[in-house]
Order: structure tokens, then C-alpha cells, then sequence
């Protein structure tokens, strides 16, 4: 491996989400989301998938964003973590029922607003440039209620007031934006990605790529508007990255791999080119799918394309058409894959390979010739405290230098990234199964699954390790 230092003004830092993170739940004209009603047990999954049978959290039921960790009220505190450790960037996302509670109310919640203000000053104060999602799998309940989510065209113009309101707040103090959370997982978890609750006949693939599709005109009035409002500001969209590979070299395992990519590149294809890909056609007339279009619509998709490609990156996937190799399915970050007998997995089970982040890097930049923005990457593990009061993780410590090696690797290979900002750099709860023992930060939060512990920010031996990477601006790799 090449030693060397990493590109100058390099955003090295650290990714949350707000509902994974600020908890603050309904307080200050806050409206309830799609994730206030994902309870941690076995209904959560049920949910994820677009299962719900109440528009209102159910007695009995622990919900964990509810209080998550209580950034909402202790931000202060740790983001003084962060600049400690030298973060550059803070990737974070924007609850878009903060700012407007219902989605559809006709002016915006200013105790919302000012709450943004504020974390973006003490960000600014730090020297730490924001890096905001504008919807990361929080939709307000109101609009699922009401209008279906983004089943609806409605949500089109709802969302693009919504951007448009944050653009006009906070121009003076947020450079980088994007507008969806991995977009591509409304595929695979429809209630988490586009807030779709599905009813007993409905033809839920049909529903799901014209939801997409409603998304994506949205992104794109987005980015018009970012363009206008902030000349000077980059926009881009978010993709759940990992290159697939075919399980052997037979040809119809490489063709399975290429349509599993394919899947997952689609909406970001129309993102960053403007256009559906050839290879939709067919996708759609096999499966007697329509996507319904308006006058306008495939120019402003053409017209307005996004500055830069953000993605995480957790692990590689294997696609396999050999009946014996399927029985070995797992499901890691979501995509199901067949295992991949030369990777070791995460205590989740999920595929851990740093050198699939130097091939996801330049498979994106190949197909793209953008700029890379690696905005979730890390190791979900159960970090024990020592009688000292101590948390050695040398495992995600492991980890992470092979993967920031592997991505320096991809910037030798000529790809540009602009920054790299690794996924829960405090502990926060899990999307997927609202776990909170499922830990990725280099800070330790007091906190159970089932809500119990003092919420107390403690120091874990990554800390110092990702503060010394920062510092020689990835020298020490």
C-alpha cells in the first residue's frame, strides 16, 4: 500500500441522522414522523416493509427515537466531541416535521428553524462544515395519513417548498447538501424510505417505482432551486452503495451480478444523467410496470442533475443463480446476498471488506465521472465498558484503517472524493432494528435497548486513533 497524505481540505468527520440521533420528540412543534411509530421487537420489521395498522404509537410499545439519545437538547456538548477529534464535516440530517410538523402547513415552524440555526452556528463556530440530508427516512405522518406519502405527486411540491425553505434559512451557513437518504432503499424497506404503507391486492412494485419516480422529480426541483437560492453550494444525491459479485464466473452468475447493480444504480443513473437508463425499459415491460409521467417531467430530470454522488458503503453483496448456492441467502445492511466464503461478517452478520470499498469507489466514479462524497461507512458492534470506565474497540479500530486504507487506495486509482464521514460517530440507535447495544461510535452513550442508563458521552479508544487519522490528514494509515 502507498503512503501518502490524503487531498488537501479533505472533509474527514462523522454521519447521524436526526431520528436516530436528536429524540426531542413532538417538543417545540415538532410533528410526528414515519419513525415515532417503528418500535424496537418484531413489529419493527414489519413496519419497515410498509406494514402498519396505526397512524399513532401504540400503548405498551418502547419506541426508541422517541428520546434516541438526546442530541436535541445535549448538541452542545457533543459536538465539542467532535471538534476535539478534528472533524472537518458533520454529515446530518434535517427533520423535515420540524420545520413544517404536518409537511403541509402553510408556513414553517420558526422554533424548528431556530433549532438548525443553532447547530449550525456551533458547528460553524468549530470550523465544522455541515453536510445536510434534507429527508433521511423521517416523512411526517400527516402526509402518509393524508395524501398516501409518495404515492402521491402532491408530496412533489410539498417537498420542493420544503427545500426551498431551507435553502432561503440557511444559504449563508450550509455549502453541502443533499436531498434524499439512500434513495434506492425505498426498493427494499418502502415505509422507512418513502413513508408507503401498503393495503391488502395492492401491486406493491408498481406503487413503490412510481413513488421513486415522484422522488425523483422532486430531488430534481431540489437541486434547481439550490442552484438559484446557493450558487456557490454542492448538491447531491445519496445511494446504499456495494459493488455485487457474481458468486463464480459462470455467465449467468456475472449477468446476475450486473442486474443486482443495476437495481441499486437505477435512481441515482437519473440523478446524476438525467435520464432513466436503457435497461428500464425492458425492467418495467417484463414486470408490467408503468411509470406515470407529466408534461416536463423528463426535463427537469435532464435539466437538473446532481453535483456529486454521496454514498455509504457497509459491505460487498454476491449474486448467485445455482439453486444450491441460494440456500445460503443472507441478508446484510438490507440486501439480501448469498455468502461470500472469503469475507469474515459483523456480529449483524454483515460482509466486512475493505477492499470492496475501493472497488465500489471507482465502479461509482467509472459510471459517473463525478465527484464521491463517502457519507456512512463503519462497524455496527456490542462495545462492553470496562470497570475502569474504559471501551477498547481495536476491532472497529481494525476495521476502519483498512477501509480508509482501501479508499486511499481509490483516490491513487484517480477517483476524487471529497470527503469521508463515518457513519454514528457517537453511538446512536439502529434504523433497522432500533437496537442501541448495535454501537459505531468512537463515543460510547450510556444507554440500553430497552431505554435504561444516564445517556453519559464516553471517550472509546477510537477516539484518539480517528483524531490522530484526522490530524495528519490520513498519514498514519
Amino acid at each position: 500500500m502507498t503512503k501518502y497524505r490524503f487531498p488537501e481540505g479533505f472533509l474527514w468527520g462523522g454521519a447521524i441522522a436526526a431520528h436516530q440521533a436528536e429524540g426531542g420528540y413532538l417538543e417545540n412543534g415538532k410533528g410526528l414522523t414515519t419513525v415515532d411509530l417503528m418500535p424496537i421487537g418484531p413489529k419493527r420489521w414489519n413496519i419497515l416493509l410498509g406494514n402498519l395498522s396505526s397512524f399513532k404509537p401504540e400503548e405498551g410499545e418502547f419506541y426508541p427515537s422517541h428520546e434516541a439519545i438526546d442530541f436535541y437538547h445535549r448538541y452542545k456538548e457533543d459536538i465539542s466531541l467532535f471538534a476535539e477529534m478534528g472533524f472537518k464535516a458533520l454529515r446530518l440530517s434535517i427533520s423535515w416535521a420540524r420545520i413544517f410538523p404536518n409537511g403541509d402547513d402553510k408556513q414553517p415552524n420558526e422554533a424548528g428553524l431556530q433549532f438548525y440555526d443553532d447547530i449550525f452556528d456551533e458547528l460553524l463556530k468549530h470550523d465544522i462544515q455541515p453536510v445536510v440530508t434534507m429527508a433521511h427516512f423521517d416523512v411526517p405522518i400527516h402526509l402518509v395519513e393524508k395524501y398516501g406519502s409518495w404515492k402521491n405527486r402532491k408530496l412533489i411540491e410539498l417537498f420542493e417548498t420544503y427545500s426551498i425553505t431551507l435553502f432561503n434559512r440557511y444559504k449563508d451557513k450550509v455549502k453541502y447538501w443533499m436531498t434524499f437518504n439512500e434513495i434506492n432503499m425505498l426498493l427494499h424497506m418502502p415505509f422507512v424510505g418513502a413513508g408507503l404503507v401498503f393495503q391488502e391486492g395492492d401491486n406493491k412494485i408498481q406503487i413503490q417505482y412510481q413513488a421513486a419516480h415522484h422522488q425523483l422529480v422532486a430531488s430534481a426541483l431540489a437541486v434547481k432551486a439550490c442552484h438559484e437560492i446557493i450558487p456557490e453550494a454542492k448538491i447531491g444525491c445519496m445511494l446504499a452503495g456495494g459493488a455485487t459479485y457474481p458468486y463464480t464466473c459462470h455467465p449467468d452468475d456475472i449477468q446476475k451480478a450486473m442486474d443486482k447493480d443495476r437495481e441499486s444504480f437505477l435512481l441515482i443513473d437519473v440523478q446524476s444523467r438525467g435520464e432513466y437508463p436503457g435497461f428500464v425499459n425492458r425492467f418495467l415491460k417484463e414486470n408490467n410496470l408503468t411509470i406515470e409521467m407529466e408534461v416536463g417531467d423528463k426535463e427537469l430530470l435532464k435539466n437538473h442533475t446532481v453535483d456529486y454522488i454521496g454514498f455509504s458503503y457497509y459491505g460487498s453483496r454476491a449474486a448467485s443463480t445455482d439453486p444450491e448456492i441460494l440456500k445460503q441467502i443472507t441478508s446484510g445492511n438490507v440486501f439480501a446476498s448469498v455468502e461470500n466464503p472469503y469475507l469474515e461478517n459483523s456480529e449483524w452478520g454483515w460482509p466486512i471488506d475493505a477492499k470492496g470499498f475501493r472497488i465500489t469507489c471507482n465502479q461509482l466514479y467509472d459510471r459517473y465521472q463525478k465527484p464521491l462524497f463517502v457519507v456512512e461507512n463503519g462497524l455496527g458492534a456490542m462495545d462492553i465498558v470496562t470497570s475502569e470506565g474504559k471501551v477498547q474497540d481495536d476491532y472497529r479500530i481494525d476495521y476502519l484503517k483498512k477501509h480508509l486504507t482501501e479508499m486511499g487506495e481509490a483516490i491513487q486509482d484517480g477517483v476524487e472524493i471529497l470527503g469521508y464521514t463515518s457513519w454514528g460517530p457517537i453511538d446512536i440507535i439502529s434504523n433497522t432494528t432500533g437496537e442501541m447495544k448495535k454501537r459505531y461510535g468512537y463515543i460510547y452513550v450510556d444507554k440500553d435497548n430497552a431505554g435504561n442508563g444516564t445517556l453519559k458521552r464516553i471517550k472509546k479508544k477510537s477516539f484518539d486513533w480517528y483524531k490522530n487519522v484526522i490530524a495528519t490528514n490520513g498519514e498514519v494509515l
